[in-house]
């Protein structure tokens, strides 16, 4: 059996008020700092990860760095888990592009599986590098625990994938910074054990350790 902690990274600029972040390399900030903290932590004290792989932008580098701290194992990125190119939109607030069109933004709310951003990505070319991605990791990690440390709309596609769901459920997930998604591969089938679980974000919790 594998196991799979999808993961998000901390808090960055621009995730409220909601701004299309997608390909800008954003930093964490001091709150985004600490999540990662106490989320590295969590996973230290649970689980055994021989693998940690994290998007190329500095934010999923940053938390994968903590993860790789408390746990002792490196931290490699993975091209595949890079966010959703937002193209034109990239950095716009959505306050302006649901100014500036309003029908796409509609669309983006409604049908997100049938949107392209202009000069950019739709949620189908996001699922053909995490599905890559999946089958990198299922490759060469059986009966492991790997990390995973994406975006929130990267996190979204592949908990379709996971669920065998269409992309029309991409809103249906939340995805906090710092949540983690636990997934157990066995052979041929998966089965998602939590989903956006934030607990360890609660700074008073002492984690047991693992057995």
């Amino acid at each position: 059996m594998t196991v799979i902690l999808l993961v998000r990274h901390g808090h960055v600029e621009g995730i409220k008020p909601e701004r299309f972040r997608g390909r800008a390399d954003l930093v964490l900030t001091e709150t985004g700092e600490r999540q990662a903290e106490l989320l590295a932590l969590r996973i230290a004290s649970q689980w055994v990860p021989s693998s940690i792989h994290t998007s190329p932008l500095r934010r999923c580098v940053a938390t994968g760095a903590a993860i790789a701290g408390a746990c002792g194992v490196p931290s490699e990125p993975l091209g595949g888990l890079i966010d959703l190119d937002y193209g034109a939109w990239q950095s716009r607030t959505y306050d302006d592009a649901r100014a500036s069109d309003p029908g796409l933004f509609e669309a983006w709310l409604t049908t997100p599986q049938l949107v392209r951003f202009p000069n950019g990505e739709s949620l189908q070319d996001v699922a053909t590098r995490t599905a890559s991605v999946l089958r990198f990791v299922l490759s060469r990690n059986a009966a492991d625990t790997v990390v995973l440390v994406g975006h929130d709309s990267v996190n979204r596609v592949m908990l379709t994938q996971i669920l065998d769901l269409p992309l029309s459920a991409y809103w249906r997930f939340a995805q906090s910074p710092c949540c983690i998604n636990e997934i157990e591969v066995t052979g041929s089938s998966f089965q998602l054990r939590r989903m956006n679980d934030t607990a360890h974000l609660d700074i008073g919790f002492d984690w047991p350790a693992r057995h």
